[in-house]
């Protein structure tokens, strides 16, 4: 039972790491459009395929992988975090008089909340790595970039946790509707005998659960990538909370720039979304049956 365990930990941890070396380039993608200030920013990306060319012609193959350690420092146990705080969740709320749609709801907002106490010192390095544009041999490695942080503003709410507001926001209003919408559809939908359909059925559900909960939730995205990149003008603090940042972003660049990045974030979300709540309901069957 052990070993078996193990042998589960293993296979979830590698296809953790398999899914931040392949959809990572979408992912700071997202960032450089959410962290551009419209058209008149002198590097502006014109398009997606203008981003992905400039990125390779300027900044190499690598550049597409600048910040990765910190996902993959993070991705398992944030992933655990997820999963685990949303059983536990569920299980309390099962003792309210909420109904089961609402509670799976609740229990994903808590499960959102208490992820992105995890993950924020780790979101900060890897946003200050992907906005840097420089060459990935000549910019600072991710302990380094940790250490000018801390040695800057601490591990405060200006250091190692900035942006917390707008994670907690991101990873909460995500979490409520991937977990709600998933659960509650999927009770909906009867399910298949064929294992094909019944795993299309899943997966198709899965695909819009990530894709609604990437569209809700981007404007926190956009807020969280704009606190913990570099500011505007060194020395002046431009975007300093949540909602005073996604204010400033609507009052200067538009509404539509509360979406920037969505197509990258949707094309890695929605599929990688769809599998990790497959594998999610996989190992929960396997320990059910084994424990």
């Amino acid at each position: 039972m052990v070993y078996e365990d193990r042998h589960a930990s293993s296979n979830s941890y590698i296809y953790c790491l398999v899914e931040i070396l392949l959809m990572h380039p979408l992912d700071v993608v997202k960032t450089r459009f959410q962290i551009q200030r419209g058209a008149s920013d002198p590097q502006s990306y014109k398009s997606l395929a203008d981003c992905f060319k400039t990125i390779f012609r300027n900044e190499g193959i690598y550049g597409f992988y600048k910040g990765i350690l910190p996902p993959i420092l993070a991705e398992t146990p944030k992933r655990a975090v997820k999963f685990f705080t949303f059983e536990q969740y569920k299980k309390l709320l099962s003792f309210t008089g909420l109904s089961t749609g609402l509670a799976l709801s609740v229990a994903g907002l808590g499960s959102g909340l208490t992820e992105a106490l995890v993950v924020n010192p780790f979101e900060v390095v890897k946003v200050s790595l992907q906005a840097n544009r420089d060459s990935f041999k000549v910019q600072p490695s991710t302990f380094a970039q940790a250490r000018n942080i801390i040695n800057a503003d601490g591990f405060g709410l200006r250091g190692l946790n900035k942006g917390l507001t707008s994670t907690l926001g991101r990873h909460g209003v995500f979490n409520m509707i991937y977990f709600g919408f998933y659960f509650n559809v999927k009770d909906a939908i009867p399910a298949r005998q064929d294992p094909t359909l019944e795993f299309l059925r899943k997966f198709a559900i899965g695909l819009a659960s990530g894709t609604i909960s990437s569209c809700v939730n981007i404007p926190f995205d956009v807020a969280k990538s704009r606190i913990q990149a570099p500011q505007p003008t060194p020395g002046e603090i431009k975007y300093r909370t949540c909602f005073q940042t996604m204010g400033l972003v609507y009052q200067e660049e538009g509404f539509l720039a509360l979406y920037k990045g969505l197509i990258p974030k949707i094309m890695r979300l929605g599929p990688g979304g769809a599998v990790m709540l497959l594998v999610y309901e996989y190992v929960s069957g396997w320990l059910n049956q084994n424990w």
